[in-house]
């Protein structure tokens, strides 16, 4: 996500900081880049214009001329007035004190409203909390069974439509009656959808605010439709009152228009992102770490939440007393990618880890390499997962044939299998003064 907007900045901040010392000049060059960056981004003008005017005025004090660090000054500012324009901090949803809560999922048809769902479930669940979804679209038979098929995947209780129903804020009434019963904490509303707003979906989503009473109401946006989710998100407040925005497809935008616009322009905070299609795949919006990604500082602190809802602990205990015994093997291997995909798409990892980003740019890493991997793993024998020695010539036909790829392929499995081991052997003698000198530092 923000790939443009990224690298633009990061040319920007190049020249900036070649200067040995800042002149207007400089500052007003760099800003017109940066202008033409967020415009190009589909960044709302009138956003712009304010985000340059509070630029403009904090990298032409004093402070930042006649600094020693001019460049890594002007950087500082942009990162706090990006922060400032996305909202600060993160608001997360609103659930009241009285249970079941309710929260009510509202947007146009193709927005992504019923994956959400789910995915809002899961991150329900992984909160401690007890989720309950409900099909509230009844004029689409597809819609309601599209969320009960997400609901049975996911192990959530979904409520069963009646075929036969016709007004929503009916099934809305009898499904928080049923989320009562069932010890739910969080009822999910997916309610229905139109191809653009009209007067008709508006009064029948207000019917079910009233009757419900919902305690946050989250508009789904699609992030690629810049300036329309924006303009969408706006529509949707005025008539409903909405308590944030949810950004799907966020993994697919390299612009960014619409979460660095939201906030400013509706006054509505974005509070989650979707970043891919597994279940898990819903962030919490942090503007400060959003804004730290977009200048390719990194995001350490999501990179750690996700590690410890992705690494199974008792496993992580088992894997480091293996690797002390340098008892790794390629069993273990497989096991910890599963984990680390868990985790979410790998370059949106590296683009987590400050710097990586620009140095892994022109590196391609995908979900199928991992795969590929997994396959060849897959067609090995248990003995020869534990004891790649022993897999010579005739053995590694039998893998590439078995798991569809190539012999040079698995050699090349091997040869790195080979080198991660000599590195932990290396690192367990002598702890980072020995993985010093295998790097040759």
């Amino acid at each position: 996500m923000f790939e443009a907007l990224s690298d633009r900045f990061a040319q920007v901040f190049k020249n900036l900081k070649g200067q040995g010392k800042l002149t207007e000049k400089n500052i007003e060059d760099g800003l017109r880049e940066v202008r033409m960056a967020l415009l190009e981004a589909d960044v709302h003008y009138k956003v712009v214009k304010a985000f340059l005017a509070s630029v403009r005025e904090r990298a032409l004090g004093a402070d930042v001329l006649e600094s020693l660090t001019p460049g890594q000054q002007v950087v500082k500012i942009v990162n706090e007035e990006l922060t400032r324009l996305m909202g600060q901090r993160h608001e997360g949803l609103r659930l009241g004190s009285s249970l079941p809560a309710v929260v009510m999922l509202v947007g146009l048809q193709g927005s992504g409203k019923t994956t959400t769902a789910g995915k809002l479930a899961v991150y329900l669940r992984g909160q401690g909390k007890r989720p309950f979804l409900v099909p509230a679209d009844v004029q689409r038979p597809a819609a309601v069974a599209q969320l009960t098929k997400v609901a049975r995947e996911l192990s959530v209780p979904v409520y069963a439509t009646p075929p036969e129903s016709g007004d929503p804020v009916a099934v809305c009434r009898d499904a928080y009656k049923e989320a009562v019963r069932d010890h739910a904490e969080v009822v999910i509303l997916d309610t229905a959808g139109r191809l653009h707003v009209d007067e008709e979906l508006m009064a029948e989503l207000s019917r079910i605010k009233k009757e419900l009473k919902p305690a946050d109401i989250l508009l789904v946006a699609d992030a690629m439709t810049g300036q329309d989710a924006v303009n969408m998100a706006k529509a949707f407040d005025e008539a409903l009152d909405i308590g944030g925005v949810v950004l799907t497809k966020m993994d697919g935008d390299a612009r960014g228009g619409a979460a660095l616009s939201i906030r400013y322009i509706t006054e509505k905070p974005v509070k989650f992102v979707g970043t891919g299609e597994k279940p898990n795949a819903l962030e919490p919006f942090h503007p400060d770490r959003m804004a730290s990604r977009i200048l390719g500082m990194g995001d350490v602190l999501t990179l750690i939440e996700k590690a410890r809802a992705a690494v199974d602990q008792k496993k992580a205990e088992e894997l480091q007393k293996k690797l002390k015994k340098s008892e790794f093997t390629l069993e273990d291997f497989k096991d910890q990618m599963a984990q680390v995909r868990k985790m979410g798409s790998i370059e949106d990892l590296l683009g987590m880890i400050p710097g990586m980003k620009s140095k892994m740019k022109h590196v391609k890493v995908s979900d199928k390499d991992f795969v590929r991997i997994e396959a060849i793993i897959n067609s090995m024998t248990p003995q020869e997962r534990r004891q790649p020695g022993m897999i010579n010539g005739s053995r590694r036909k039998r893998i590439a044939a078995g798991s569809g790829t190539s012999v040079q392929e698995v050699n090349r499995l091997l040869k790195d299998y080979a080198q991660a081991m000599k590195l932990m052997k290396q690192f367990s003698k002598g702890g980072m003064k020995g993985l010093g000198r295998m790097l040759g530092m």
